[in-house]
């Protein structure tokens, strides 16, 4: 129903931000890393991607700074078991390339520092989502259309390189970057391999 909210973010505090849209506004929960992104803005034009969230006796929506977080947040709720404030605390703890790095690199126990996140909910989350992260954010960022991005700098072959440039390139890293993180990653690997090495890369940085 709504794509997006623009205006004026008129309160801030953890799990909510009310913005104002031409005289209204909207309550939308958030996650802590999406209040610190809105917090450091134009408070007077702040904008927030949105997922409505409908229950028996409730509508929820719920806002995020990013597409990228947007599409994490999709995908937590496709888990059996995962539900909007569940999601919300892994989103609020990790951060789209935090969270990709761990369900990647199949490290759970990241995923279970979360509140109200058990150690067999997380388990669950890597195992019905690690093939899917790369894939998925991949997509996001082509539209569906293969783009051998690799290949057109590098005059390397095989479209894994180009779908692990492409997914890394939504999980927020420049082109340049992405090409660094896959230097030495073996061609014959498969593109959740190039993806989880490039991300471990990377990940040394924070």
């Amino acid at each position: 129903m709504f794509y997006y909210v623009r205006g004026e973010l008129v309160l801030a505090e953890p799990g909510t931000a009310v913005i104002d849209c031409g005289g209204v506004g909207y309550k939308l929960s958030v996650s802590d890393n999406t209040l610190g992104k809105i917090s450091n803005t134009d408070k007077k034009d702040v904008m927030l991607y949105t997922h409505m969230y409908i229950r028996e006796d409730a509508l929820d929506l719920i806002g995020f700074a990013t597409k990228e977080e947007l599409s994490a947040f999709k995908m937590l709720l496709s888990v059996s078991g995962v539900g909007p404030k569940a999601a919300m605390s892994i989103l609020s703890l990790l951060s789209v390339e935090k969270f990709a790095l761990a369900v990647s690199s199949q490290d759970a126990k990241a995923i279970a520092k979360a509140q109200g996140i058990g150690p067999k909910t997380a388990a669950r989350i890597v195992l019905e989502l690690k093939e899917k992260v790369a894939k998925e954010f991949a997509t996001v960022q082509s539209g569906g259309e293969a783009q051998d991005f690799f290949a057109e700098e590098t005059g390397a072959t095989g479209g894994n390189f180009a779908e692990a440039e492409k997914a890394l390139m939504v999980l927020g890293y420049t082109k340049a970057e992405a090409q660094t993180a896959l230097k030495g990653v073996p061609p014959t690997a498969t593109l959740e391999e190039m993806v989880s090495a490039a991300l471990r890369k990377m990940a040394l940085r924070f």
